[in-house]
C-alpha cells in the first residue's frame, strides 16, 4: 500500500512529480522486488547525481505494479480537489487525471486504486469513465449531520465561546456548518 494527500497549503504535495516519488518509494520501502526496480532507475541517473523525468517515474510505477505473481497494490490518493488546477496546459491536476488514466489502462490484475476529492467538475468527468465503483458522500445526511456534531462541540468546549449568548453560539454553528462544503 501507498499513499499520497495533496495539499493545498503545502507546496511539496501539489503536483504528479511529488505524487510520483512518494509513491514509489513507499512501494519500493516494502517490497525487495520493488526496491530492486527504483535502484536501477537511481543507477541509470548517476546513483542518484541526477534526476529522473517524470516519465521515467511513470514508467518504473508501471513497472512496480505490473511485476508478475505479486499481492494486490493498493494506491490511496486523497484530496485530489487539492491539486491546483491552473492555467497552464497541462495544469497540474491535468497531470495527475492522465497519469491515472494510465495506470488503469495498464489493467494490472493486482492494482486497486482510491481516489478521494469534493466533486469538481473536471475530476468527475475524468474519473467518471475509469471508475468500476464510486461512493459519493457529498450531500449527505449523515456528513452534515457529523459536521454539525463537531461545530457544535468545538464551540461548546471552547473556553471563551462558552461566554457567548446562545443565540451568538447558534449562529456561528449554523453558519459554519452551512458553509464546510462537506469538510
Amino acid at each position: 500500500m501507498a499513499y499520497f494527500y495533496f495539499d493545498f497549503r503545502d507546496i511539496d504535495k501539489q503536483n504528479r512529480r511529488d505524487l510520483l516519488s512518494s509513491l514509489v518509494t513507499q512501494l519500493s520501502d516494502q517490497s525487495h522486488r520493488h526496491c530492486d526496480i527504483l535502484y536501477n532507475l537511481y543507477v541509470i541517473h548517476g546513483w542518484g547525481a541526477q534526476k529522473p523525468s517524470e516519465d521515467e517515474l511513470i514508467e518504473c510505477l508501471k513497472d512496480m505494479l505490473t511485476l508478475p505473481d505479486q499481492q494486490p497494490v493498493y494506491l490511496i490518493i486523497d484530496a485530489l480537489d487539492e491539486c491546483p488546477d491552473t492555467s497552464g496546459l497541462p495544469s497540474p491536476r491535468e497531470q495527475v487525471l492522465d497519469l491515472l488514466k494510465a495506470l488503469v489502462e495498464i489493467s494490472s490484475p493486482n492494482l486497486r486504486l482510491c481516489v478521494t476529492s469534493r466533486p469538481e467538475i473536471d475530476i468527475l468527468r475524468a474519473l467518471d469513465p475509469l471508475t468500476s465503483f464510486d461512493v459519493s458522500l457529498h450531500e449527505q445526511s449523515g456528513q452534515k449531520r457529523d459536521i454539525i456534531e463537531y461545530v457544535t462541540s468545538v464551540v461548546q468546549s471552547d473556553l471563551k465561546m462558552r461566554r457567548w449568548r446562545d443565540e451568538d453560539k447558534n449562529l456561528v454553528i449554523e453558519t459554519l456548518s452551512e458553509r464546510a462544503d462537506g469538510m
